[in-house]
Formats: structure tokens, sequence, C-alpha cells
């Protein structure tokens, strides 16, 4: 039987932290879907269909990766896609709280669905995509903390955004 992982988030952008996991849980389970969040509570930066743009560019190299989007229940998505894990970062301590009542909540409305939660590298502890974009929107280096595609996406993305300087 092939084990499948959903790894769901809203990757306004993915980062290095979100890749490190990635990797890490494709040489886990035979398969892992990213599945991007399409949330409408939520204000996002990028598009749903350039986050899952920006997502496909940055795991390419991963053979076992396929992205994905959904919105609803995630438990109800893992099933549809007959996963068999979710796969959660947990960056510090901080986050436990929030992610533990995540799963339990999860195991209550469909049991058979496994959480596993991996801590990214201790590089990318700190990292999160609200940090990485505030950063970016205020010009500071973004270099080592997205992938390459991001970092071009980000510096388009808050160019446009600056007005122009008046001659």
């Amino acid at each position: 039987m092939r084990r499948k992982a959903i790894y769901p988030g809203s990757f306004d952008p993915i980062t290095n932290g979100h890749l490190d996991v990635i990797e890490r849980a494709a040489r886990l389970f035979d398969e892992v879907i990213v599945a991007v969040a399409e949330n409408q509570n939520k204000k996002s930066l990028f598009t749903i269909e350039e986050r899952i743009h920006l997502a496909n560019q940055a795991t390419r190299h991963v053979a076992n990766v396929q992205i994905d989007q959904f919105q609803g229940l995630l438990v109800d998505y893992v099933a549809q896609r007959k996963g068999h894990a979710i796969v959660r970062g947990l960056r510090a301590v901080s986050d436990f709280e929030f992610e533990f009542q995540l799963a339990l909540m999860n195991r209550r409305l469909k049991e058979e669905i496994e959480t596993i939660f991996m801590m990214p590298k201790d590089r990318y502890t700190f990292l999160s995509s609200s940090i990485v974009k505030e950063i970016a929107s205020l010009g500071g280096s973004i270099d080592g903390l997205v992938p390459p595609n991001v970092h071009t996406a980000l510096h388009q993305r808050f160019l446009q955004a600056t007005p122009s300087n008046p001659t």
C-alpha cells in the first residue's frame, strides 16, 4: 500500500522552512500532497493560483510531491485524496498548543487519519510566511529564506506596490 501524506497550509508564500518539511516528508511517504488552502477569510498577498504556481516551481525537484488546492474541512480533503497522514510543521513551542488542538479535533472527526509533526531545521525555526512578507515589504533581504522563484515574485510584488518617486 502506498503511503500518502497531506501537508496543508496557506503557503503565502512558500518558504525554505516549508521546503525543508516537504523534502523530509517526501523521504518518509510514497507521496506528499502540498495542499494550498483557499480561505476567503484570510487576506493573502498572492492569489491561490499564484501560490500553487510558486509551490509547483519550488518543489519540482522532488519527484513524489504534487501541489493541489483545497477548501473546507481538512480531514474531508485528506479522506477524499485517500491520505494516511497530515503533516504539520512545528517551529517552536508556541506552535505546539494550537497544532495539538487541531490534531485532536482532526482525530475526533476522522480517527483513522494521523497527524505527524515535523520540526524544520534549526535555521528555519523562526521563519514564517508573515515574517518574510514583512521583511520583503520593507526592503529587507530575504536571501536564504525563500526559494529563488519566490524571491523574484516577492520583489516584483513589492516593487509594483511602491509608488514611483517624482523627480
